[in-house]
């Protein structure tokens, strides 16, 4: 008997949401389904008054691909936006990431020699020559006074654990120059969409069936049976039924509030390093887009742990879950007529440029008949 769809996808996400178009554009009938009252996984954004508010976090479009950068611009016109960070700890503000302004903030240091030499000099005497964690990589980064004031009481409030606890990966993404540069970013192309990321998600799935408020894994041998081929961006632990134990993430809890000020800390995010501050950051959603309304949209970000009906956010890459992964991506490849992909499915922390790129990589491959499309 023919399925009525070639393609289920499952997860309206960045991910899945490519995936929809491409096959959309090659003549292929597809059905994406979401467990979410709204599509865009993450990236949704809800209007209020005007501001756009990005309901899942701070989510800043990056990237040094000219041709991904092409393709979202293509479907929807970007606004500039130079991301820059400031950083709280006890009342007293620091640029972030870390470059000269805020290592002249902390030691009054003018230059980057004698910046290194400071670091240089902390790294000696904390005796560290090859870091085990992420507290050791970071002192040996950035000195142990910088690591004390702006990375510890963060980091372990994010993870849930102490730093010497965490693997020193983590830490190895946090940009650090020496010049007085205060832009987050380095990469070539930046911005945010015109009017949030519901309007690439709505371009994306433009003339693709989609149906919200759908747990796949509540029903799936019925699913199944509705198309040719799956593609899955779930946690991949979720679909095997956690077989071989449950992959471990960190989950994040927001608190919202409209202010009756036009502008409340100056910038769209102001992280708070101290651990007495229960929350990392708070986001200011009006300067994404530059926004001149009278009130502001603030938003409180608080890690938690990862409850059975918490959202999964990030990844704990450790060696015990990075193993653990392993194992149910061997079982993955053994899956007919399913791709898996996405952050979840991945088991991975993807920037929103690499999710495009993983995305397009798949469904190339898919074109020219490879028959593994699990890497």
């Amino acid at each position: 008997m023919e399925k009525p769809y070639d393609y289920l996808i499952v997860g309206a996400g960045l991910f899945g949401a490519v995936c929809a178009h491409e096959l959309r554009k090659s003549g292929h009938k597809c059905l994406v389904i979401d467990k979410r009252m709204h599509a865009g996984g993450n990236l949704y954004c809800e209007n209020v008054n005007g501001i756009q508010v990005h309901k899942y976090g701070a989510h800043i479009f990056h990237t040094n691909d000219l041709a991904i950068w092409n393709y979202v611009n293509q479907l929807v016109p970007f606004r500039h936006y130079n991301h820059s960070v400031m950083a709280n700890y006890k009342g007293k503000l620091f640029n972030l990431p870390f470059n000269m302004n805020t290592f002249y903030q902390l030691w009054q240091l003018k230059t980057p020699e004698e910046v290194i030499g400071r670091i240089a000099e902390q790294r000696t005497a904390a005796k560290i020559t090859d870091p085990a964690n992420l507290e050791e990589q970071a002192i040996s980064m950035v000195g142990a006074d910088m690591y004390h004031t702006l990375i510890k009481g963060y980091t372990e409030k994010q993870w849930g654990r102490f730093a010497k606890e965490l693997p020193a990966s983590i830490i190895k993404r946090l940009p650090l120059r020496f010049t007085y540069d205060n832009s987050y970013f380095s990469d070539r192309y930046q911005g945010i969409p015109a009017g949030g990321y519901n309007k690439l998600i709505d371009a994306l799935l433009a003339d693709v069936e989609v149906r919200l408020n759908i747990d796949y894994l509540d029903n799936k041998d019925a699913w199944q049976e509705m198309a040719e081929t799956i593609i899955f961006t779930g946690p991949i632990d979720a679909w095997f039924n956690y077989c071989y134990g449950r992959l471990e993430y960190r989950s994040l809890s927001f608190e919202q509030e409209i202010l009756p000020v036009s502008n409340f800390q100056g910038c769209a995010v102001m992280n708070y390093t101290d651990s007495e501050v229960p929350y990392t950051r708070i986001i200011e959603h009006k300067h994404f887009e530059g926004g001149q309304q009278p009130f502001s949209v603030i938003t409180y970000e608080y890690p938690q742990a990862m409850a059975r009906n918490a959202e999964p956010y990030y990844p704990v890459n450790d060696s015990r879950n990075n193993n653990l992964y392993t194992k149910y991506k061997q079982a993955a490849a053994q899956q007919a007529n399913v791709i898996f992909g996405g952050r979840l499915a991945e088991y991975k922390y993807y920037d929103m440029d690499q999710i495009i790129g993983s995305a397009l990589s798949k469904m190339k491959k898919l074109k020219a008949g490879l028959s593994n499309l699990q890497v």
